[in-house]
Formats: C-alpha cells, sequence, structure tokens
C-alpha cells in the first residue's frame, strides 16, 4: 500500500456496546496483519498508512527503536487528519501505530532485505529463544483535530524455536512468507511449525496486542 493510501476495517460483529465505539479509530499501518487483528476483535476502523523512514538509529535499543517508529507512525498520519487530508470527519479521534521488532541476544531484526537475510534470521532463531517486542503509540486528537494526549508502550513475547535444518529454512525461504515479517517469519502462518512455545501474547508476535490496545483505548475512554 503506497503513502497516503487508505481503507477502512469491516467487521461482522461490531462492539457497538463498547465504550472503545465511542470515537474513531485510525489504524497507522499498512500491515494487513494488524487490521486482521482489530477486525477479528470487532474494532470499526480506518486504516491509512504512514511512510517514515525505519532505520534503526546507531546505539538505539530495541525497545526505544519500536517505541520511537511507533510514535512517528502515529504523529504521522494523526498530522494529515489534523490538516484535514485524510478524509476524517471532526470528532474524537484515536490514532493508532505500531512496529515490531525480534531480539536474538544482541541482535534486533525487523524485516529481512533479501533471501540471503531471511536465511540468516532463520538460521539466529533455530533452536532458542527469542523476545518479540511490539511499540505501540495512542495519539488522541480532539474535535478540532488538535493533539490532545499520547501514550506509548511496548508489549513483549518470549517466543521459543525448535531447531530447523538448512534443507527446512530454504523451502520457508522459497515460499516468500518471511520476506515482510519481522525476523523472518509469520506465527500465524506457515512459520507456526517452527514454535515450540510462547510467553506472553500471541498477537504482539503477529504485530499487535491486542488486549493490551483494548485496555488503553478503555483508558482513554475514561479520561
Amino acid at each position: 500500500m503506497g503513502k497516503g493510501s487508505e481503507r477502512r476495517g469491516r467487521s461482522a460483529t461490531p462492539i457497538v456496546s463498547s465504550p472503545v465505539s465511542s470515537f474513531r479509530l485510525i489504524l497507522a499501518s499498512a500491515s494487513p496483519r494488524r487490521a486482521a487483528i482489530l477486525s477479528s476483535a470487532g474494532f470499526q476502523f480506518k486504516t491509512i498508512s504512514a511512510a517514515v523512514d525505519e532505520t534503526r538509529r546507531r546505539g538505539e535499543s530495541a525497545e526505544v527503536y519500536v517505541r520511537r517508529l511507533a510514535l512517528e507512525k502515529a504523529r504521522a498520519v494523526a498530522g494529515r487528519v489534523g490538516r484535514g487530508g485524510a478524509g476524517v470527519r471532526r470528532g474524537y479521534t484515536v490514532v493508532v501505530g505500531a512496529d515490531t521488532a525480534v531480539v536474538v541476544g544482541p541482535m534486533v531484526w525487523g524485516k529481512p532485505e533479501s533471501r540471503a537475510d531471511a536465511r540468516r534470521m532463520l538460521r539466529g532463531l533455530s533452536g532458542r529463544a527469542h523476545q518479540v517486542l511490539t511499540g505501540v503509540a495512542l495519539v488522541v486528537l480532539g474535535g478540532g483535530s488538535e493533539r490532545v494526549r499520547e501514550r506509548v508502550f511496548v508489549e513483549k513475547t518470549r517466543v521459543g524455536f525448535v531447531r530447523l535444518s538448512n534443507v527446512e529454512i530454504e523451502e520457508y525461504v522459497r515460499t516468500r512468507e518471511p520476506f515482510d515479517k519481522a525476523g523472518a517469519y509469520a506465527i500465524q502462518g506457515l512459520g507456526a511449525k517452527f514454535v515450540r512455545r510462547i510467553e506472553g501474547c500471541y498477537f504482539n508476535v503477529m504485530g499487535l496486542p491486542l488486549a493490551r490496545v483494548y485496555q488503553e483505548l478503555q483508558k482513554h475512554h475514561a479520561r
């Protein structure tokens, strides 16, 4: 999805009885997985992609990195909403931005840039545990589209992998599934068979910690 593109998330069972339904929700992401997570939980929302430089800064820790990118994405989309360029009506709006990284020892990985990069990541995950960090930023806009509140947090999930052979890695890379996933695997897809255990939020590994996001949205409503 290109810069400036948008679409609506649809749900068969909207959460009309929830306080979250009292404001407009915007997902600042082009990720179909994040949109699917929100849709499956009954959220009604609009998706507007945010184009930001995702280069990790020198010396930047994984936690600081995902927090920064999540906030940059949310602020970028909130700014466009505030200028009236995103087709959102005036009213109470929450923009949600997110970014995910995989941490293996001292290494911090985003999405692989090539087949060789995907192979390298999968070899690094093989037979050991890693952490998945997702930074989430909520930017709240008031009735005049002014920014009235921000909240940023990081959710962590520990994932254990089985040992992978070179053949298994090559076969998986050939499916092309690894190429737009942090850490080069999809826990909800073909990569699920490599996951031996998980400690923490499953949806966090997919890219959006659903329960935590819901809790934070409720907090904003209560203020």
